[in-house]
């Protein structure tokens, strides 16, 4: 009997503990989902961030999330600070998203000490939040340099070598790598060299606009291309002289034979090669199967032979589609209808622009060209014009 009444006892205290011990973990399991909400909600992680405040997509979040957690930078207050600061100097979204994938660790940098200092630098040589958002999502290593040793004097120099803060930002633009190189030991010695040679700086100022890599070689290679070019026959003080520099100095002497053989196999004699370079050396940049095609075009219609190209070497980097085929079918139509005696010369056909072209070679003769030659085309721009 006793024995009974310990067991039943015993069932009901288990039963009453199980009980209280369910109630009581029901409880604090709620109060640590509370405060968990309420420690999300007083801060934020670095991933509700990005996807929430400063609207990143969340491929990138995710990436840029995973790739600070990886290195134990998970400060939301900081990254927060960052992102807001450059959005208020000018960056939009798509600028951060590129500039934060870049090197996810700027979220992790002070803006007072690291990034705002930089951004000074700029916006007091009067640049506008416009380029320096440019600038820096488009070369981010500048955030990462340092000023005194790196962006100071680079900027001085270029400034001074370029006279205002409007074509400094317009170079940046085109390459702020400039910002990240030692410009006294690579730039500086050539264009000296370049200016003793007689070229005049507003040329040397073509080729920093154009091709400013070229003027980062070391001075021996540009004075070995100088001497290449020289060879070939250049003119120092002709206009063409730094487009050969441009196109010289960025090709080692075994491409250059390449080329060389290229135009070879087009059918041109080296006098006829050579003559072309100095009259449009960019045209070395080409494509040797491009300026192929354009050569067989030019030749099927009877009317043009080597000599045509050779005086206006241009002419093999105009485009088949937008010059070509449509000037020639206008041409071969007029004279078929006897309304030229014979065509213009390759050079009209290459640089007449089209509005010229179309005042003179197409709307004297609209209704006997017939829409039918010209609705379907690229004239259309050029009809429907008051």
């Amino acid at each position: 009997m006793i024995s009974l009444v310990r067991r039943n006892l015993t069932s009901s205290i288990s039963n009453h503990s199980l009980l209280s011990l369910f109630c009581n973990s029901h409880f604090f399991s709620n109060s640590r989902g509370e405060n968990n909400e309420t420690a999300i909600a007083a801060a934020p992680t670095v991933l509700d961030i990005l996807l929430h405040k400063h609207h990143f997509s969340p491929e990138v979040a995710s990436l840029v999330d995973s790739d600070l957690r990886f290195i134990n930078l998970t400060d939301s207050v900081k990254a927060d600070s960052v992102l807001s600061y450059f959005r208020d100097t000018g960056f939009s979204t798509t600028q951060l998203e590129k500039l934060v994938k870049y090197r996810p660790r700027f979220l992790a940098s002070s803006v007072e000490k690291s990034i705002k200092p930089k951004i000074k630098i700029f916006q007091d040589l009067g640049f506008s939040s416009e380029d320096i958002a440019y600038i820096m999502t488009s070369y981010p290593t500048i955030l990462h340099s340092s000023v005194d040793n790196s962006i100071v004097p680079s900027l001085t120099l270029l400034k001074r070598m370029l006279g205002s803060g409007h074509d400094l930002a317009k170079i940046l633009r085109l390459c702020g790598w400039f910002l990240t190189a030692d410009l006294e030991k690579s730039m500086v010695p050539n264009v000296e060299f370049l200016k003793s040679y007689g070229v005049p700086m507003e040329r040397i100022l073509v080729v920093i606009y154009s091709n400013p890599r070229c003027l980062l070689i070391k001075t021996g290679i540009m004075k070995k291309s100088v001497e290449r070019i020289e060879n070939i026959g250049f003119d120092r003080s002709s206009k063409m002289f730094v487009y050969a520099i441009m196109v010289i100095t960025m090709m080692s002497e075994e491409k250059w034979e390449r080329k060389l053989q290229g135009f070879r196999e087009l059918g041109f004699s080296e006098t006829e090669i050579l003559a072309m370079f100095r009259k449009a050396p960019m045209l070395f940049t080409k494509s040797t199967e491009k300026m192929k095609t354009i050569k067989e075009l030019v030749f099927e219609t009877g009317k043009f032979d080597n000599s045509s190209i050779v005086n206006n070497p241009v002419a093999l980097a105009c485009s088949v589609e937008n010059r070509y085929k449509p000037r020639f079918q206008v041409l071969g139509i007029l004279e078929s209808k006897n309304l030229i005696k014979k065509w213009p010369g390759l050079s009209t056909i290459c640089k007449l622009p089209d509005d010229k072209f179309f005042e003179k070679f197409i709307g004297p003769y609209l209704s006997e060209l017939g829409q039918v030659y010209v609705t379907n085309s690229y004239w259309q721009k050029e009809i429907s014009k008051p």
